[in-house]
């Protein structure tokens, strides 16, 4: 190891080696932290890791190989092709590997910030979620008509694009090995059938397209009402429950039911909404399905040592960013944070001095000043953004107001020169400029008041599996017991015939932004109490070429 120059596999025998305490430190949890720009291989690093850390267990017990099909499963959802990387991971996550002595006995998953808005809208050159390009390449013609599949150029949520016949071979092996990977972590048949099915009507979804009529109440177009037909067959409820979801919200005043009538973009808006939703749930019941499968079957006094690996998203700089980029460039200044507080513990422990190694001191720049703009309360970018969603009324342009006359004097914030609602960070990476368009309303990440009421009453079993779920204070989907779910459906069942709403949003819900921060207080929590390694991925070219090194 000493004759060759920094490698992967060298990163993880330290890390493991370090872990058991043979490297004079004591047995101690360890943790990898990948970093590098979107496109630099942070995953292709974690699976590199995985691999060999498996390899030094002599790893080939079922569970150390459902520990290494878990990654294609959650490429294939989490992942998307991006402008700057054709494989960009849209959420990040740590692993965290459980060991007894040299033997891993479990892991868990935690996942940040799945981007969601990416199922209803794609920037130029950019794609959906990998998931639905594989499907279409991979389902035979026959089973297409069961999941009620089409030809993937008629779906808007696509862009009305596909690929090349090589991309579509390419897609159709990938599909494979997504199913075996389904069957080697434990996935029942019925669930493959409902999640596809769910995904299906997604698509269907976001074909609906409204009018107004005379009387100012919208309808679906004649062209559209197949795919409103084809959406509630996907989702296992009533099509005029859906259709009544989608233009117009039910409120119970006094024991009289109100109906206020959505305008055009408010049903569009209800459509899109309902498609994140139900995207996300299905993302976060994989990750918990999977936790649950790989969770140690020990006793709970057994202590058990632990390898946890953050592959997180790097950080963003687009010609538009947006709400996610903000996240995303927030979660990566925490991250430059924590390396900064171990650089300081090294340099105070002294050792070069103790061992005679001549070294000098790097310097680097203090970026507390920067997470303080965004995590101070009550004045700081996500306390505001917080305080301005809890407000219907409020708009994105008076969010913005509301940042240029807090921040005016921090060398951190720039105000933006622009008609659009837009400002800029100074980050420890350089400059960003945000675009807030829609910054509230994805951040308050509202559904329509009835939906949960409706989907837990679905005839397909896992999408009602999905909304009897809770969401935890870091947003981590908690599904119910079955036994819970049934007692849900009936409550539920009684609250719709007697047209009463849906409580579920009329509880204070979490924010994004909320559920984020306190992931991100957990995350640096864990971080701070394990010994840490680093990597850091170079992007070696800007255009996506193997074996090209920009100088």
């Amino acid at each position: 190891k000493n004759s060759l120059p920094p490698h992967i596999f060298a990163v993880a025998d330290r890390a493991y080696q370090c872990m058991l305490g043979r490297l004079g430190t004591g047995p101690r949890n360890q943790c990898i932290v990948i970093s590098g720009e979107s496109g630099a291989g942070k995953t292709e690093s974690t699976k590199l890791l995985l691999r060999q850390i498996m390899e030094l267990c002599r790893g080939n017990s079922q569970l150390e190989q459902q520990v290494l099909q878990v990654n294609p499963l959650l490429e294939a959802f989490g992942n998307a092709q991006t402008v700057m990387n054709d494989n960009s991971s849209r959420f990040g996550k740590y692993i965290q590997l459980r060991f007894l002595n040299t033997s891993v006995k479990g892991a868990k998953i935690n996942e940040y910030l799945l981007e969601k808005s990416r199922v209803v809208q794609q920037d130029e050159g950019e794609q959906n979620f990998h998931i639905f390009y594989y499907m279409f390449a991979g389902i035979s013609a026959a089973d297409k008509e069961i999941y009620g599949l089409l030809e993937p150029t008629p779906y808007r949520y696509l862009n009305h694009k596909y690929g090349t016949e090589e991309k579509i071979q390419h897609w159709g092996k990938k599909y494979h090995n997504v199913c075996n990977a389904m069957d080697m972590v434990g996935f029942h048949e019925r669930e493959k059938v409902d999640m596809l099915t769910i995904l299906a009507g997604i698509l269907s979804l976001g074909n609906i397209v409204f009018q107004p009529q005379d009387s100012g109440i919208l309808k679906v177009t004649e062209h559209s009402k197949g795919w409103l037909k084809a959406a509630a067959g996907q989702f296992g409820v009533q099509e005029e429950e859906v259709l009544k979801c989608l233009i117009c919200t039910v409120n119970v005043t006094r024991g009289e039911n109100i109906q206020r009538y959505h305008s055009q973009q408010q049903a569009e808006d209800a459509r899109d909404s309902i498609a994140k939703v139900v995207y996300g749930r299905v993302f976060g019941w994989i990750v918990s399905k999977v936790n649950e499968l790989l969770a140690p079957n020990l006793d709970s006094d057994v202590e058990l040592r632990e390898i946890g690996i953050l592959d997180i998203f790097g950080f963003e700089n687009f010609a538009v960013n947006r709400y996610e980029q903000l996240c995303i460039n927030l979660a990566n200044e925490q991250l430059q944070y924590f390396f900064n507080q171990e650089h300081i513990f090294l340099m105070e422990q002294s050792e070069y001095k103790q061992e005679e190694v001549s070294w000098e001191n790097i310097d680097f720049k203090d970026n507390k000043p920067i997470l303080d703009l965004f995590l101070a309360k009550p004045l700081g970018i996500m306390s505001l953004l917080d305080e301005q969603s809890a407000f219907p009324q409020a708009t994105d342009q008076a969010f913005v107001d509301k940042l240029n006359s807090s921040f005016k004097k921090n060398p951190h914030f720039l105000i933006g020169r622009s008609r659009n609602p837009v400002f800029s960070v100074v980050h420890y990476a350089g400059k960003v400029e945000y675009n807030a368009s829609g910054f509230l309303e994805r951040n308050r990440d509202t559904i329509p008041a009835n939906i949960r009421g409706l989907f837990i009453n679905s005839v397909t079993p896992l999408l009602s599996v999905l909304f009897a779920a809770t969401i935890s204070r870091t947003g981590t989907l908690m599904p119910q017991h079955k036994s819970k779910v049934r007692n849900l459906r009936v409550i539920q069942g009684k609250r719709q015939q007697t047209s009463a709403p849906d409580n579920f949003n009329a509880k204070r819900k979490q924010s994004v932004g909320a559920q984020f921060r306190h992931s991100l207080v957990v995350l640096m929590e864990k971080m701070f109490a394990a010994n840490p390694h680093f990597v850091r991925c170079i992007k070696p070219n800007s255009s996506k070429q193997p074996d090209l090194l920009d100088d």
